[in-house]
């Protein structure tokens, strides 16, 4: 299988246009953050923040295939002593765009940096917004299982009756559980929170997150060949995962100096892996299969 990593120079909001409609099945990213990262990105200020994403947003509702997902990893900020609003009121216009809000997930920073502040606790979680087109959308739960662990050796080992039979939900809702489905299995499903430390050393970028992240999300939404598009590529953590996980991948990059380092990084991998006259790094329109 011939896996393209395609990395184009240049603002995301102009760059996307060039994409075809419905070309890319997976897109997992992360924004510069309000009035962060000025010294590279220039920072937004958080009352710009929704009207300077929602044209973004809109390209990449126009690109992504009807089963496709986008899962946006964003936090907000804390100004004078109170967190800002921008990411829930981002999440409601997004959803006025025509996007689905299907699920939440929570990134718990397991290296946190410790800190003492007056009003609040360091911050050790990030959000994963996933967000879709339609209400059916790939997903390959199996991929991303767990061992079950001590936790079918504790709970399971003395089941009540109730536990044995589909216990009716409490609230009147038709939903209940059968616990005993669970006795001789080795996987479970995991939870909506990950426990990943972060990763910026030797990553020549300062927001890095760690490659653990996307790969997880790629293995649940995605199969060999598919397309994985990340629009602020930066240190292209996304990209690199995806072609180890034989994925086509796009990034998008506005700043030389990042473009330029996964670029030189992505050289010896193509050496390898791809012919040597074959290029897949252009600024150029995007082919009928999203990369060109």
């Amino acid at each position: 299988m011939e896996i393209k990593t395609d990395i184009i120079l240049g603002d995301s909001k102009k760059v996307l246009k060039k994409l075809l409609d419905n070309s890319v099945d997976f897109v997992f990213t992360s924004p510069p953050y309000a009035d962060q990262r000025k010294s590279t990105y220039g920072g937004i200020h958080p009352d710009k923040y929704v009207e300077w994403f929602l044209p973004i947003s809109e390209e990449l509702l126009r690109v992504l295939k009807p089963t496709g997902t986008f899962v946006l990893n964003i936090k907000e900020k804390v100004i004078k002593g109170e967190r800002s609003t921008y990411v829930m009121e981002l999440i409601i216009a997004m959803r006025k765009q025509g996007w689905l809000w299907t699920e939440e997930f929570i990134w718990h920073k397991k290296n946190a940096f410790p800190g003492k502040w007056p009003n609040r606790f360091r911050d050790s979680w990030e959000r994963l917004l996933q967000f879709n087109k339609d209400k059916k959308f790939n997903m390959y739960q199996e991929e991303v299982m767990v061992p079950m662990g001590n936790w079918a050796k504790t709970r399971l080992k003395n089941l009540s009756e109730t536990d044995k039979t589909r216990d009716e939900s409490k609230v009147g809702s038709g939903f209940g559980k059968n616990i005993s489905n669970w006795l001789d299995r080795d996987m479970a499903y995991p939870t909506n929170v990950l426990h990943l430390a972060t990763e910026c050393n030797n990553k020549n970028h300062s927001a890095a997150f760690p490659e653990a992240l996307p790969k997880w999300f790629i293995k649940l939404f995605t199969k060999q060949g598919d397309i994985v598009l990340d629009p602020f590529m930066g240190s292209g953590t996304t990209n690199f995962v995806a072609k180890r996980m034989n994925r086509n991948s796009i990034g998008i990059e506005i700043l030389p100096e990042y473009y330029n380092s996964v670029k030189e990084q992505l050289e010896p991998i193509k050496l390898v892996l791809l012919e040597p006259e074959q290029q897949y790094e252009s600024t150029e329109l995007i082919g009928s299969n999203g990369v060109r």
